[in-house]
């Protein structure tokens, strides 16, 4: 049974799906945190039923009583239980940062939704808020709220959240941007559908993961600011509050620091575990590919190849690029898409691999899975990702960052989104020169005009002031190659890099990535869905179709005899009909020889 017909039987192993709550919690720091979170909660709700005594209860006896087994932890200077004041604390600090959250949500999330998605005059209207709410001195408006309305603890607390709305707009404002120039966003619009619900379904969902980080954090802080209003003696004396004890702690921490000491460590470990719970969702957010590592001690020859589809061609030390098992999936809600299934290839120095098949098939989600660069949404799991002899699944995400550039080149498809409009040519050269490899700006930039002129630039000092709009497609290509090269890397990945080009350009851009491949030896993935290109560049070929391999091996043996009908007529869509470079020559030749004749017959 042939590798194709293998796949229609074949069940995949699907990677494990796991949640950012599920990845929260495999974090001690996030758990431990979490834990003490919840308990300050459940405290806060159980004042009523745990609290030892009544918090405003006055025992002149208990007046700055040491510990003992009636008052755990004494009484303060009134003859209060210290204890007792405390559990009831909680209440009241955590029903005033709910209000501020509360009010922080539904002004910053409000308007940064607004002015993300709308645009034009509402962006600059909120914006403007925004900054003249941060130019505004927070503190001396809430002490006036506090003598104006006699200290009302819940306008306190919502006019707190009204400052802390600008960091909310801040970041939806950002993401939403981010978002709304996606294309199912105008699918959406062009379907008639009404902006609340396009921001209801598909951007909301979209921006969460950062609002409940800004949250954490913001909680944290409307805490702090609560506690300091109160140990300026706003808000009333009956109601216990840590920032109170810690004001009444403080005017007698010489005589008795345990006054001071029992709020705040209340207060600063409820923030810190706020703190704690909110880094950790931010790195559980930012970890893009969780990785599955080898099985310790498994040999390749004892591999199931019915674990996925391909093979290896080479030796494993002779290899520059060994994948082993890949697969990608794209999480949407409950909803999991796979889009390639347990591939695996390898490719060795001065070897060209092309990767072939229909729009689809998983070619540029294995390459971006390669570096690491998968869209937002996208995971991929591998039991095998060797380069240049070193395993990136052992890798950390700054290690993984450094093979960038001088392990691993990359050519993109779309070569001027690809550049920064609002820089030179020449500033996109040196910078990662000087910043990653650092070099001198006077080495840089010999260096980058070095470059330009290898890949066939001629006006050289002219495109190095250019900015990417003054020059054309086919530049900004040979621009963005010099940029791959720079480094020098072993292994170059270009995705469909002349698909964006006129048809005159694609040979020679072509040509020049053979040139660059030998001169270098290095080994050039090449993704494409022209077996025009296989042919005239390639060593060796995968056929992929719907995140599997069809077929793999050389590229005149494919074309000579390919198994599987998919690879037959993808050759056939690629040359039917076209000519080959031979013929191309010839037919120019005669249409010259026709040219002079007929001027000769005119003469």
């Amino acid at each position: 049974m042939s590798i194709a017909d293998k796949i229609l039987d074949q069940k995949p192993n699907a990677p494990v799906r796991t949640s950012i709550t599920q990845r929260f919690f495999q974090r001690k720091a996030g758990v431990t945190a979490f834990t003490i979170f919840i308990l300050v909660v459940l405290m806060a709700l159980l004042a009523p039923w745990i609290s030892p005594h009544d918090p405003n209860f006055v025992q002149l006896a208990n007046t700055k009583a040491p510990p003992s087994a009636e008052h755990w932890l004494g009484g303060d200077s009134a003859g209060r239980d210290i204890l007792s004041r405390i559990i009831w604390g909680a209440r009241t600090t955590l029903f005033g940062a709910a209000i501020t959250i509360i009010t922080a949500l539904a002004v910053g999330v409000t308007t940064g939704v607004m002015a993300g998605f709308f645009g034009g005059l509402v962006d600059r209207v909120f914006s403007w808020l925004s900054d003249a709410t941060q130019a505004i001195p927070g503190m001396i408006i809430l002490l006036v709220v506090a003598a104006g309305t006699r200290s009302n603890f819940p306008i306190l607390m919502a006019t707190v959240g009204v400052f802390m709305a600008p960091g909310y707009f801040r970041i939806t404002r950002s993401a939403t941007l981010a978002i709304v120039n996606e294309p199912y966003i105008d699918a959406a619009k062009v379907a008639g559908l009404t902006a609340p619900r396009i921001i209801a379904r598909h951007v909301l969902p979209g921006i969460y993961a950062p609002i409940i980080i800004q949250t954490a954090l913001a909680a944290g802080i409307s805490m702090g600011i609560q506690a300091g209003l109160q140990f300026l003696g706003v808000g009333s004396a009956n109601t216990p509050s840590w920032g109170a004890m810690m004001n009444e702690g403080f005017r007698f921490m010489l005589t008795n620091p345990t006054l001071l000491l029992w709020p705040s460590a209340a207060l600063g470990i409820t923030i810190a575990a706020l703190a704690t719970i909110g880094s950790t969702l931010a790195e559980v957010v930012r970890v893009r590919t969780p990785v599955v590592s080898e099985t310790e001690g498994e040999d390749d020859k004892d591999w199931d190849p019915a674990q996925g589809t391909g093979a290896f061609a080479h030796d494993k030390n002779e290899a520059i690029v060994r994948l082993k098992n890949l697969r990608v999936f794209y999480q949407n809600g409950d909803e999991q898409k796979t889009v390639v299934n347990g591939i695996s290839f390898d490719v060795k120095p001065g070897e060209v691999l092309g990767i072939v098949g229909e729009s689809g098939s998983g070619k540029s989600q294995t390459i971006f899975s390669l570096l690491n660069l998968l869209p937002k949404g996208g995971k991929y799991v591998a039991d095998q990702i060797e380069i240049a002899g070193k395993n990136v699944n052992e890798m950390t995400g700054k290690d993984r960052a450094k093979i960038l550039g001088s392990q691993l080149g990359y050519i993109p498809q779309e070569p001027m989104s690809n550049l920064d409009p609002t820089f030179t040519i020449g500033h996109q050269l040196t910078e990662p020169l000087r910043l990653v490899f650092g070099q001198s700006k006077a080495e840089a930039t010999a260096k980058a005009k070095a470059l330009l002129a290898r890949v066939g630039i001629n006006d050289v000092d002219r495109v190095m002031k250019s900015y990417p709009h003054q020059i054309s497609g086919g530049m900004a290509q040979r621009v963005l190659i010099a940029g791959a090269i720079a480094g020098q890397p072993s292994v170059l990945l270009a995705d469909e890099p002349t698909t964006a080009l006129d048809v005159t350009v694609q040979a020679e851009v072509l040509e020049l990535l053979r040139e660059l491949q030998q001169e270098f030896g290095m080994a050039l993935i090449l993704v494409t869905h022209n077996f025009g290109v296989v042919a005239d560049i390639c060593d060796r070929v995968v056929v992929m179709r719907e995140g599997a391999v069809v077929e793999m091996g050389e590229v005149e043996q494919i074309f000579a005899q390919p198994k599987a009908q998919y690879t037959q007529d993808l050759i056939d869509a690629s040359l039917d009909g076209t000519l080959s470079r031979k013929d191309l020559d010839a037919s120019e030749t005669s249409n010259v020889h026709i040219l002079k004749t007929a001027g000769g017959g005119q003469k």
